[in-house]
């Protein structure tokens, strides 16, 4: 696998989603999110922390198999697009196929928040966040979009999150991750529960 090499020196924090529900060369969906997380790290990217795993059901519902999610908290030298592009090589390594919206994946990384950065600019971005659900479905930003769009709406992300950024505050909207996580529907987060 090519090791990035970091385009700038400044030490950013970032938040990365991963979620698998599909077996890999690695193994089941735990055992290849264990992998993954060993092998993010390189000369410019290395995990600082991770969540607990939880077990949570495919998005949309019976979509696929139920999903292992996590989060981690990174520290880079890496640009915001340096370390997408990062990401989007392991899921490459990892069998990932891109071949539909909401498909079963052998691994899934999302990148979050980039040291609150938003981009590629606020409107853009709330365009994404309040795009409706049946457009979500057919559509796909072609840029980079901090923060996630998706990660208000998704308890199978925040629940992971507040594990490794409790304090972590949404940069548009300046909503807190607990107040975040009470506007969600309290059966999404009922049906999400930790594996370990």
């Amino acid at each position: 696998m090519p090791q990035p090499t970091g385009g700038h020196k400044e030490l950013i924090i970032a938040y990365v989603a991963l979620g698998s529900n599909a077996t890999s060369s690695f193994g089941t969906p735990s055992e290849t999110l264990r992998r993954v997380m060993a092998v993010i790290s390189c000369e410019s990217v290395s995990v600082l922390s991770g969540s607990r795993f939880f077990q949570s059901p495919a998005f949309p519902e019976g979509s696929g198999p139920d999903y292992v999610n996590a989060a981690i908290t990174i520290e880079t030298t890496l640009s915001a697009d340096e370390l997408l592009a990062h990401l989007h090589g392991i899921e490459a390594d990892f069998g990932r196929e891109r071949n539909g919206r909401w498909t079963a994946r052998t691994v899934d990384l999302d990148l979050l928040d980039f040291d609150g950065q938003i981009a590629p600019d606020v409107a853009t971005a709330r365009n994404w966040i309040n795009l409706p659900l049946g457009q979500q479905m057919v559509e796909a930003p072609e840029q980079l979009i901090l923060p996630h769009p998706r990660i208000q709406d998704r308890a199978f992300v925040l629940i992971p999150l507040a594990d490794v950024a409790p304090d972590w505050v949404h940069p548009i909207s300046g909503e807190s991750l607990q107040e975040l996580l009470s506007a969600l529907p309290d059966a999404q987060k009922d049906a999400i529960s930790p594996l370990e």
